[in-house]
């Protein structure tokens, strides 16, 4: 089901709590909501649907991918940029990111799974990770 979108900074800066198989309505809800806001957004975490759980949801290719209790365990190539929030009000904000990353997660069946990202993948993972972390660009 597609949710409203939440805007209030102080909620958005809690941190979420790590998501477990109860949370798979909520995963499902994520991926429709973000497929309902394709044509302004490449990614989602649950704090951004009213859900403070390590949950996020994002473009990978020509598809999507959800993650559960994603965690970032290698990271290189730091590089600074601008991103932009459907959450935040206002334009692109600064922030510094890393142009690979090795992601650690829980697939839909909470298998862990381990997996690297770079480029544009790589910097969207991060941002819905600091979403997940109580972190706004």
């Amino acid at each position: 089901m597609v949710k409203e979108l939440k805007h209030d900074p102080i909620f958005l800066a809690c941190k979420s709590q790590p998501a477990d198989i109860s949370d798979a309505e909520t995963a499902r809800d994520l991926l429709d909501t973000l497929k309902a806001h394709a044509d302004s957004c490449v990614g989602m975490a649950a704090n951004m649907i009213g859900v403070t759980k390590r949950i996020i949801a994002f473009e990978n290719g020509p598809q999507y991918m959800l993650m559960y209790n994603p965690e970032i365990i290698k990271k290189s190539g730091p590089f600074n940029t601008e991103e932009a929030c459907l959450s935040l009000l206002g334009g692109p904000r600064k922030t510094r990111r890393w142009k690979k990353i090795k992601v650690q997660y829980q697939n839909e069946d909470f298998e862990i799974r381990v997996k690297s990202f770079e480029g544009f993948t790589a910097q969207i993972i991060q941002h819905e990770i600091d979403h997940c972390n109580g972190i706004l660009i």
